[in-house]
């Protein structure tokens, strides 16, 4: 072929040789292999070359059994769970000077399981490093960390004298329930929002949260703004201070008051109130509570959100609360326009003939009243509503509505049912409440039960309330209790649900954890 000429077609006939790689034998063991600077094949490289000589294969880590932290040195303390991303990162700084010292980089590590108790945390390392003229060697190499435990400074205040706070979070509700707080306490679970805390502790009307940081709390204020519509008031008090180098101590307090208006809760819309929004009401239900308040028209199905700086332009109570609710059979239902959704939640208007369960065999009074349960409510359902024929209100909003116009003699809320199971196959983690027995009125664990048992009925009938919490499975639950409550009533899907899982101090459980670990590895 002249030079320059273009090679031969595949198809023209001629024969063209198939290229080959050339190999030779390792200058060791005699093996055929590809050529490389060094003349050796990978076994004999490995055997005699070692990339990991040098990097330590044990070290240490301080750990805070108070509040789940690990030491990142020199002063800062992060917060990380068992075999989390994060603790992975917190181990691998602990070598990231040996392996720049080396010039050895790394290409991947993972977690080898060790027993809980054992105090050792083990990784799996896979290093890389350049040897011998271009040749790149890769090898595994396994490191074990000792978990030595060590209160960090906030935790070993608070061990020393549990009073020595630096910032305190004053949640409080001015109702005569404590519904919400029930609420914010699984978003606080979930969110991991109040585990910086040293303690919580109950008070008249709410909450405290003490920190041992200022940064902790405000950060809890902040998580509370998006969460429920609230109004804060900082201040702090100086402690102590030092001339010499200028330095202050100061104990910081943020009062934070929850809007007193809760789900459920009947409103009557001042003149002024309802003209500003679009002529709504005068009587609107709160439906959903978030950063804004939800205030629906049961007459019109109209929806409107209240945020919380609106709200203190009119400041308006609640006229009924959930406490007030009474019981209705419905004798009678016709709907009066097709069902839709508003804010993910459906409603129908519809006119319901329904009578007080407490008048049956007293009197023959029936109400007809209009609402938005339409596509819930059948013939022969128990409803929870306001009596406003019977009922004796002090609030200036509903005098003025009732002279205005003629209002509803029954608002209907939401469905009832008459059984419920005594247990569940789901539960709530709660928070670690001091609670202060020297001031508790009697009756008042009775009544926080009562609260409680509504609570876990709300979560079971409203999906989208349960939507931002979460729920586990109870291990105590049995299929057979369930066997006498109706097909009709709500509970909570499986699927919902969350392994709860505990570390148990058995020898049985330690083996089922170390089994189920050695499965996923």
């Amino acid at each position: 072929m002249m030079p320059g000429s273009a090679p031969p077609a595949a198809g023209s006939g001629m024969f063209v040789p198939t290229q080959t790689a050339g190999t030779v034998l390792c200058c060791i063991c005699g093996v055929s292999m590809q050529p490389n600077p060094a003349n050796m094949c990978a076994r004999c490289l490995r055997a005699r070359v070692d990339i990991t000589e040098g990097v330590p294969r044990n070290a240490a880590v301080v750990y805070c059994p108070d509040c789940f932290s690990y030491l990142q040195p020199p002063r800062s303390w992060l917060r990380a769970g068992p075999e989390s991303p994060e603790l992975l990162q917190i181990l691998l700084r602990r070598l990231k000077h040996p392996l720049a010292r080396l010039k050895v980089s790394l290409s991947g590590a993972e977690f080898v399981f060790s027993e809980p108790h054992s105090k050792r945390l083990r990784l799996k390392l896979r290093l890389r490093r350049e040897v011998l003229n271009g040749i790149v060697l890769e090898q595994t190499h396994p490191v074990e960390f000792v978990v030595h435990d060590r209160l960090c400074d906030s935790c070993a205040r608070a061990q020393a004298n549990p009073d020595q706070w630096v910032a305190v979070v004053q949640l409080r509700q001015h109702v005569p329930h404590r519904r919400t707080f029930l609420y914010l306490e699984q978003l606080l679970i979930k969110h991991g929002q109040a585990a910086l805390a040293i303690r919580v502790a109950s008070a008249p009307g709410g909450l405290d949260f003490f920190f041992g940081s200022r940064s902790h709390a405000a950060r809890l204020v902040d998580f509370l703004g998006t969460v429920a519509p609230i109004q804060t008031n900082t201040a702090k008090q100086l402690v102590s201070h030092d001339t010499k180098s200028f330095i202050y101590n100061y104990k910081y307090t943020f009062s934070v008051e929850i809007c007193p208006i809760c789900r459920e809760d009947l409103i009557a819309l001042s003149p002024k109130a309802s003209r500003d929004l679009g002529g709504l009401g005068p009587l609107v239900l709160c439906t959903k509570v978030t950063n804004a308040i939800a205030l629906l028209d049961p007459l019109t199905l109209r929806v409107h959100h209240l945020e919380e700086k609106k709200y203190r332009v009119y400041n308006f109570k609640a006229a009924l609360t959930s406490k007030q609710l009474v019981q209705y059979m419905v004798l009678d239902i016709e709907p009066e326009s097709p069902e839709i959704t508003i804010d993910g939640s459906r409603y129908q208007l519809a006119y319901a003939q329904v009578a007080r369960m407490s008048d049956f065999g007293k009197n023959d009074t029936v109400f007809t009243v209009r609402t938005h349960l339409g596509h819930r409510l059948n013939p022969g359902d128990l409803a929870l509503g306001y009596d406003l024929y019977g009922a004796n209100m002090n609030d200036d909003d509903m005098d003025k509505a009732l002279l205005r116009q003629n209002l509803p003699e029954v608002v209907l809320v939401k469905k009832s049912y008459e059984k419920r199971p005594r247990t569940r196959r789901w539960k709530l983690k709660r928070l670690p409440v001091e609670e202060d027995l020297g001031n508790k009125a009697k009756g008042e664990e009775e009544r926080r039960e009562n609260e409680y048992d509504m609570f876990v009925r709300d979560l079971e009938s409203d999906p989208e309330l349960r939507f931002g919490i979460n729920l586990y499975k109870n291990e105590d639950y049995r299929s057979e209790m369930a066997s006498t409550i109706g097909d009709d009533v709500p509970t909570v899907p499986i699927e919902e649900l969350i392994e709860d899982l505990t570390l148990g101090d058995d020898e049985d459980e330690e083996e089922e954890e170390g089994a189920d670990a050695g499965m996923v590895e």
